[in-house]
């Protein structure tokens, strides 16, 4: 109960794609109602979406609630939080100062979202997966392929085999010679590239441990890793979903990142070291 307290407007934001198209319709009005919601009963509620009770019921337990009523207390939560209460679009007539405002405040919004729907035991899980293995190969196309990097670039100071690949062709021939024991990471905003998938598929036939870092919880990649990890950023005019997404997947990135750190601290530490020290020499 504690962990759906105050997350339902997130939850309905990150999940709405795979709602039915009944189940959108009240989903919208709660996004669009949220302080009436809260006063309404479910057959309020359903006849104000136009739908059956029903129709409501199903909604709850897909966004994870047992039921109308924990829905109704974990909306309570997200209106007490002023960030949420407070949601602006850009707009061409902004000056500079009201534009970067909104722009951080969307981003704000988008890693106060994420950090009430994230899954502990998912970061727990994958942490455990990075610090037991030896290899990593990190999978991430377009604009997460920057992630993928990122990735590449801080935990290969651990002292362990890190490779990112962008290119299709690449990933599924890094799958397929992966052995038990390496570990996947998938990168992708919607969940939906179907080379990434095709590249997690085959390691998961290899009995690879798949890690998936994307902004839907029940994207198909959410689906077919070992361990989903999903963040959300809030779309805002003149700014796409998938540009706030690529900074909340970093601070996913940074909890894994410290996490591992943490776990292995004398070995990490040493090795993160010996990588400054090298790097040192090359400055002027």
């Amino acid at each position: 109960m504690e962990s759906t307290l105050n997350s339902c407007l997130p939850r309905i934001r990150s999940g709405f794609n795979d709602l039915t198209k009944t189940e959108q319709k009240t989903a919208t009005y709660i996004l669009e109602n949220p302080s009436e919601v809260i006063h309404m009963t479910i057959t309020e509620l359903a006849e104000a979406a136009k739908n059956a009770e029903a129709t409501v019921f199903r909604l709850c337990k897909k966004l994870g609630f047992s039921g109308y009523q924990e829905l109704k207390i974990a909306l309570a939560g997200d209106l007490y939080t002023p960030l949420e209460s407070v949601y602006k679009e850009v707009h061409p007539t902004d000056s500079i100062r009201n534009m970067t405002s909104k722009i951080f405040l969307g981003i704000n919004e988008g890693l106060q979202d994420t950090l009430k729907i994230i899954d502990e035991e998912a970061i727990e899980n994958a942490i455990q997966a990075i610090t037991n293995t030896r290899r990593i190969d990190v999978y991430g196309s377009g604009g997460s392929a920057v992630i993928a990097s990122d990735i590449e670039h801080r935990f290969m100071r651990f002292g362990i085999s890190v490779r990112a690949y962008s290119d299709p062709h690449l990933q599924i021939a890094s799958a397929t010679l992966l052995k038990p024991g390496d570990v996947v990471i998938a990168v992708s905003h919607t969940g939906a590239n179907r080379d990434i998938l095709d590249a997690v598929a085959m390691a998961k036939s290899n009995h690879i441990t798949t890690i998936a870092i994307t902004s839907y919880m029940r994207s198909p990649l959410s689906q077919l890793a070992d361990i989903s990890l999903h963040g959300m950023g809030r779309e805002i005019n003149y700014r796409s979903e998938a540009m706030a997404s690529r900074l909340i997947h970093l601070a996913i990135v940074d909890v894994l990142y410290i996490g591992s750190l943490l776990r292995q601290q004398e070995t990490i530490i040493e090795n993160m070291n010996k990588v400054r020290m090298s790097i040192a020499k090359r400055k002027i």
